[in-house]
């Protein structure tokens, strides 16, 4: 791999702009000062970065008298997500060695826009395995699909894997509203309907894809494998990914970077529905955290202690409660490091991260 010097342009959940970051050249295992490396190649298992303990969440299971709210996993499990055949929209400057496109397919009646890449070369007998990228928050007016999270699509597509990165409605030209990822199912709904396409797409292994979100997506990534079995590992970095109860604590006093929208579900939710105290048996029904008992597949984890966005506290107990529920999980811990895992800890992550994929997704038996 060439070296690069890129431009991350992170509006990510909870989080502003970000420096540039300079890559690896190559995904033999980067260095750091306070990380041990692995000392392994990329097809083989990593060691995981011990967690602190936690206190375990219960698993949850729907009571069959109990009206859904749209929010609940039950009702998302309910629900029929068909996608369309992906249309090509524009075609962009390829990479070094993958073709680049802005595509769009349907959800919920509305025309979305996606990032999509397809490797060069000999594509496999059952098509390229597929990594679905789910960005995190970001301001709606500020989005842009090939400028956000550019240096992770350019290093999971150079390892040879299509890249799907859907923009939620309401984002860049995709239509609809954008009513944010925590008070209604829509990106969720629009993140299983690019399921469904990619799975629809001639050059594309529709029994190999893997999911990867950060932030808000470490939120989508989590329900969308709780609802469908399609989704063979998944990575989060930096997920909002507690139950609901504790993100009604964190939108209390929310990062400055989240806008009005992004956090006006809170006092609304509570009104509706009652407290958690009061109403513990919706709350648990609308956390994806709840079913991990579900989950399709292995999950792996990545989270740096001086996150200021998205509490670190998240992934230890999500670590916890999968560990609980008899599931794979790997969770790595970066010590000092910020919400975006910048320079020395982007390439750690990213390369623990492919590792990860080609493990669980591209040398699926």
């Amino acid at each position: 791999m060439k070296k690069l010097i890129l431009f991350l342009v992170f509006f990510l959940s909870a989080c502003s702009a970000v420096p540039t970051a300079t890559l690896a050249p190559s995904l033999a295992a980067p260095t750091r000062s306070d990380t041990p490396q692995p000392t392994l190649t990329l097809t083989v298992q990593p060691t995981s970065t011990p967690a602190p303990s936690a206190t375990l969440l219960p698993t949850f299971t729907m009571a069959p008298t109990v009206t859904l709210n749209p929010l609940a996993v039950a009702a998302l499990r309910q629900r029929q997500y068909p996608g369309s055949d992906l249309v090509v929209e524009q075609t962009l400057a390829p990479g070094p060695n993958y073709n680049r496109y802005i595509v769009s397919y349907q959800s919920d009646g509305l025309k979305l826009e996606a990032l999509l890449t397809v490797p060069r070369g000999q594509k496999p007998d059952t098509g390229w395995p597929v990594i679905i990228f789910n960005h995190g928050y970001i301001p709606p007016e500020a989005y842009t699909p090939t400028g956000n999270y550019v240096a992770h699509v350019d290093i999971l597509s150079r390892a040879g894997y299509i890249v799907l990165k859907p923009d939620y409605r309401g984002h860049a030209k995709s239509e609809g509203v954008a009513e944010g990822g925590y008070m209604t199912p829509d990106y969720i709904v629009d993140d299983l309907n690019a399921l469904a396409s990619i799975k629809r797409y001639p050059e594309a292994d529709p029994n190999r894809i893997g999911m990867f979100g950060h932030s808000m997506g470490g939120h989508i990534t989590l329900a969308a494998m709780v609802i469908s079995k399609d989704i063979k590992a998944g990575v989060i970095w930096a997920g909002v990914v507690a139950a609901y109860p504790e993100l009604l604590d964190w939108f209390s006093t929310p990062p400055a970077t989240l806008s009005t929208g992004a956090t006006s579900w809170r006092d609304s939710f509570v009104k509706e529905f009652g407290s958690p105290t009061d109403n513990p048996q919706f709350w648990a029904s609308i956390s994806p955290v709840s079913f991990v008992n579900d989950l399709s597949g292995p999950l792996q984890l990545h989270h740096g202690t001086a996150d200021s966005e998205v509490p670190y506290q998240y992934s230890v107990e999500l670590e916890a409660a999968v560990k609980a529920a008899g599931k794979t999980v790997e969770f790595y811990s970066y010590k000092g490091a910020d919400h975006n895992l910048l320079n020395t800890d982007f390439n750690l992550a990213i390369y623990r991260t492919v590792a990860f994929f080609d493990r669980y997704v591209k040398n699926l038996k």
